[in-house]
């Protein structure tokens, strides 16, 4: 699913009016009908519903929903921010039929009209759409405030009062939606934690917008979906034998982090690699021989790693978990970013070495995957005021360094050298525990041994990582579940992927 800027949204809308031949007039009634239908089924039509609107077209919803809810014998009261300008067409035209059939019409024109609500009573939110750019002030300010504050549930159309769509929001005031109900597709705004407390859970509501547009118009951001990652897994051929899905090279673990190592190898070797040789120290010998005896080990180092470099026989190496950021580590990484790898992803301790030594960032081989959660990314790129500009900074250091950078969270992005951002759906807060990164990094790693090429390995491992973890988390529950348990599920969200 693409995610398109408010300006496009904008044009989508104007698009489908043109080629469908129909008024604006006509998609605000698909929209108004579209939310009514998704409050009935959702059973939010049993008691008293309060609709506060703006003037402008986010208003116009308010009232078309207003009427409709009106004309189904469903109470409504309607409240209109009245800030001393003209409604928009759209706006009036609904505005005059409400009148038609109902006089519980109330202006706010200062914080002395806003009304006392009853905490039953269920607020829907149509004062202002993905086209505010300013932030909140006088009577609009306090109604949102006292909203928050006094509602029992709030329920915004389009997008919360007070968020944008495109750009942070952050120590701005907006409406703390419960649910947010959003047209055709998901708003940059909804991907990040930062807006959590005001999106609450979004739902995606079709109103029959352009196809063609859709299919035409690029955009910079995307939302992966399991008909994407189906059709970038590769069959295996019945003749197949264990090289024909790589040898994948892991550089892992260390006194006391052995536990990283191990789960990194799994993760790689569940995810279909043909072979799996790991570079260990000493002391994690036995614990991964016997925790995985599938995977061959080379011994370098006694309790950290020390001087090698694989060889260029592995078709995809990883580097990172649980590698500690002793002095004959960093000496490990610069090495391997000198020589000859073909394909590189570098995660935990490897992104902590490099953001230590700037010259040793500078090094990391063109074409390489890293994979920083937002501390780490931090470490390396610097600090960003929000989450916006955080994810800016990804776009710009991906390009410069001409690498790919998953930037973990709870909808990880997976970054490309031309700016592209893929933002994955699957996953869940259980994740959120020691050892789901180790798994991660282990998984692309051995993805891209099987030739999946970046970005695909990315995404399907991302992908598959998340899904096997709310696989976990249903089995196991998203506070019980640990990294082992995500592991056990892995084989069951090929299953689902493969059906």
């Amino acid at each position: 699913m693409k995610v398109f800027s408010s300006a496009q949204l904008k044009n989508w809308d104007a698009v489908s009016i043109r080629e469908q031949n129909i008024s604006s007039e006509t998609l605000m009634e698909r929209a108004a009908n579209a939310c009514y239908h998704w409050l009935l089924n959702n059973s939010f039509t049993n008691g008293p519903i309060s609709i506060f609107c703006g003037k402008g077209n986010n208003g116009g919803d308010g009232l078309a929903l207003a009427r409709i809810l009106l004309e189904n014998k469903i109470p409504v009261t309607i409240y209109i921010l009245e800030l001393g300008k003209a409604g928009s067409d759209d706006f009036q035209l609904n505005l005059q039929k409400l009148h038609q059939i109902t006089t519980d019409i109330h202006f706010i024109q200062s914080d002395v009209f806003i009304p006392m609500l009853e905490e039953k009573d269920l607020v829907i939110d149509a004062l202002f759409g993905a086209g505010l750019n300013k932030p909140l002030d006088g009577v609009a300010l306090k109604l949102v405030e006292y909203l928050n504050n006094n509602a029992g549930l709030i329920i915004s159309i389009d997008i919360p009062t007070g968020l944008y769509s495109d750009k942070s929001t952050k120590g701005n005031t907006a409406i703390k939606a419960t649910h947010t109900l959003s047209f055709q597709q998901a708003k940059l705004a909804f991907l990040f934690a930062e807006n959590d407390a005001f999106v609450g859970k979004f739902h995606l509501l079709d109103i029959g917008l352009s196809e063609h547009f859709e299919e035409t118009e690029t955009a910079a951001y995307e939302i992966t979906d399991a008909s994407i990652i189906k059709s970038i897994i590769k069959t295996r051929n019945k003749f197949s034998h264990k090289g024909t899905y790589g040898h994948a090279s892991l550089l892992a673990g260390s006194y006391g982090m052995m536990g990283a190592a191990v789960l990194a190898a799994k993760g790689c070797m569940y995810s279909g690699a043909g072979k799996l040789t790991c570079y260990i120290p000493a002391c994690g010998y036995d614990i991964l021989q016997v925790s995985l005896p599938e995977a061959m080990c080379k011994i370098v180092g006694e309790k950290y790693l020390a001087d090698t470099v694989p060889g260029t026989m592995y078709d995809a190496i990883g580097i990172g978990p649980g590698i500690g950021i002793e002095q004959e580590t960093d000496s490990v990484l610069r090495q391997l970013f000198l020589s000859d790898v073909k394909t590189l992803l570098a995660d935990a301790d490897a992104l902590n070495l490099m953001a230590a030594d700037e010259q040793l960032l500078s090094l990391l081989p063109k074409g390489s995957v890293i994979t920083p959660h937002p501390r780490e990314f931090e470490k390396l790129f610097g600090v960003s005021p929000n989450e916006f500009e955080r994810l800016e900074l990804a776009r710009q250091k991906a390009s410069t360094l001409k690498i790919y950078i998953v930037l973990k969270g709870h909808y990880t992005a997976v970054i490309t050298p031309l700016g592209k951002v893929y933002f994955n759906p699957t996953g869940n807060a259980g994740m959120a525990k020691a050892g789901m990164g180790d798994i991660l990094s282990g998984m692309i790693t051995g993805l891209l041994a099987q030739q999946y090429l970046l970005p695909e390995a990315a995404l399907l491992g991302v992908y598959l990582h998340g899904l096997a973890g709310d696989i976990a988390a249903s089995k196991y529950s998203q506070q019980a579940m640990q990294a082992s348990n995500l592991l056990e599920c892995i084989a069951d969200a090929w299953r689902s992927l493969l059906q």
